[in-house]
């Protein structure tokens, strides 16, 4: 079968579990962070049950999964319509620079679209220099700065 450029997004199916599983793994280890497996095996739930606003999509190339997004929606007290947060990007490394990276962020555009919200939005480490550069193309970088205090 010749190879395709096309990348196609979808929904994360059940049957994309182990796929899932192995990128969001090393969506992890790129993030130098682990996490309980109860944690993973929760968020997997949660990208399939229709009452928690947590949606997944895959980025197939080739007929294999290379890349996951994960984005959850939630009011604003800033708008009368839901935003859009996008909470997690992972491209597989050997097909970055392929134009998955933006197909998935893309499609996020569209599912918020969908979804009526008022605005996507995400965070990034300032030191993520590539995919900034992917981010620069496609959204403003705000001069917001976050402050966290895990509990």
């Amino acid at each position: 079968m010749p190879k395709s450029n096309t990348v196609h997004v979808t929904p994360l199916a059940k049957t994309d579990h182990d796929t899932w599983f192995d990128l969001w793994q090393k969506y992890l280890t790129f993030y130098q962070t682990e996490l309980p497996m109860s944690t993973t095996k929760h968020t997997w739930q949660n990208l399939h049950n229709s009452e928690v606003p947590i949606y997944g999509f895959g980025a197939w190339l080739d007929n294999q999964l290379v890349g996951i997004v994960h984005v959850l929606l939630h009011p604003s007290t800033w708008s009368e319509t839901a935003s859009c947060y996008l909470h997690d990007l992972y491209v597989a490394k050997e097909v970055r620079g392929q134009g998955v990276g933006r197909a998935l962020i893309e499609e996020v555009y569209e599912f918020a679209r969908t979804k009526d919200c008022n605005r996507v939005y995400w965070t990034t480490q300032e030191g993520n220099t590539t995919s900034r550069l992917l981010y620069d193309t496609l959204a403003t970088k705000t001069d917001m700065i976050q402050y966290r205090k895990n509990i």
